[in-house]
């Protein structure tokens, strides 16, 4: 059977806008105090390699793909392409460094998991990110086919999800070992309280649990992002995507028409799309509108991330347009 490619069309939607602002929360949170306190969280190489049951599977795979992209074998002890696929992506699990988290799933033990995700044949691959379930590949692959597919999928997970990895220490669970201590950051009451208001679609909540926390800090990256998610998903939340775009294609120099069909753009995964619809709005207008514009543009920014190269290029679009 031959391998069939992955393709990331699509992965941001509304609903991944929302997981992506938590996972990359998460991994900002989990790099913060792994640097404090000199490797807090690490795995062992061991741990890249995880059994995953129906009864574990939101557990050691949704809620993992949070903070790193989780990529599930499926497989059978009948199946011999299953023998090859299997210790090479074992192998590379542990060459990545934790940069993916390889789930095994035994077809025969787990009905329900083949099913829900549709799997016609074995070994089939997918991954998970930030809860979005893509798949890779279907059969053996060549190694070097391989390779390419976790190189593209860690960085969507970076780039779309901010997820860096997880850290690995070769001494960690060693016997004798003392179990790290993670501290308690001093907003991490009010930042869970405005996760939860977002999982609730609270968006209100969210907003000012958010903007409690940068009345203290300003800079606190975690909140400016949460906060942006959160602006942007309560703007959508009751939009008439039809008309809105109808709107904005009527009207290509109501500054307002744009803003609202942008956000519609970036929810839906068309990042250049929203990007491109602002710098242009900025570019046609003057004064007020202009402003109103660019302001919006760089909200979006949070939206995705300034280490983000999309927002990269949009920065540089912007600058040419206004100097």
């Amino acid at each position: 059977m031959q391998p069939r490619n992955m393709s990331m069309s699509g992965v941001v939607d509304l609903a991944a806008v929302k997981a992506a602002g938590e996972a990359k929360a998460k991994a900002e949170q989990a790099r913060a105090e792994a640097a404090r306190t000199g490797g807090a969280g690490a795995v062992s190489p061991a741990a890249l390699v995880i059994d995953v049951d129906e009864a574990g599977f939101e557990r050691d795979v949704l809620q993992r793909s949070a903070e790193v992209p989780v990529v599930i074998d499926f497989w059978a002890e009948w199946c011999e392409p299953c023998k090859q696929l299997g210790p090479l992506l074992e192998r590379l699990a542990v060459e990545y460094n934790g940069r993916f988290l390889l789930a095994k799933v035994d077809v025969d033990a787990n009905q329900m998991l083949m099913q829900q995700f549709g799997i016609q044949g074995i070994p089939a691959v997918f991954a998970v990110v930030a809860g979005q379930a893509l798949p890779l590949f279907q059969g053996a692959a060549p190694e070097a086919q391989i390779r390419e597919t976790l190189d593209q999928l860690i960085q969507v997970g970076e780039e779309r999800f901010g997820l860096t990895g997880i850290v690995v220490d070769p001494d960690a669970g060693a016997p004798g070992a003392a179990p790290a201590e993670v501290p308690a950051g001093p907003y991490d009451a009010l930042l869970e309280a405005a996760a939860s208001a977002l999982d609730a679609n609270d968006f209100p909540g969210a907003i000012q649990a958010y903007k409690n926390v940068l009345v203290d800090d300003p800079g606190n990256p975690e909140a400016k992002l949460g906060l942006a998610q959160a602006e942007l998903l309560g703007r959508v939340q009751s939009m008439d995507p039809q008309a809105v775009r109808k709107e904005a294609a009527d009207n290509p120099g109501d500054v307002d028409a744009q803003i609202a069909a942008a956000d519609l753009d970036l929810v839906g995964g068309h990042v250049e799309d929203a990007f491109g619809r602002l710098v242009e709005a900025v570019r046609r207008t003057a004064g007020d509108d202009r402003n109103t514009a660019r302001l919006r543009l760089l909200e979006l920014f949070e939206v995705i991330g300034p280490e983000d190269p999309r927002v990269t290029a949009a920065r540089t679009a912007l600058a040419r347009v206004l100097f």
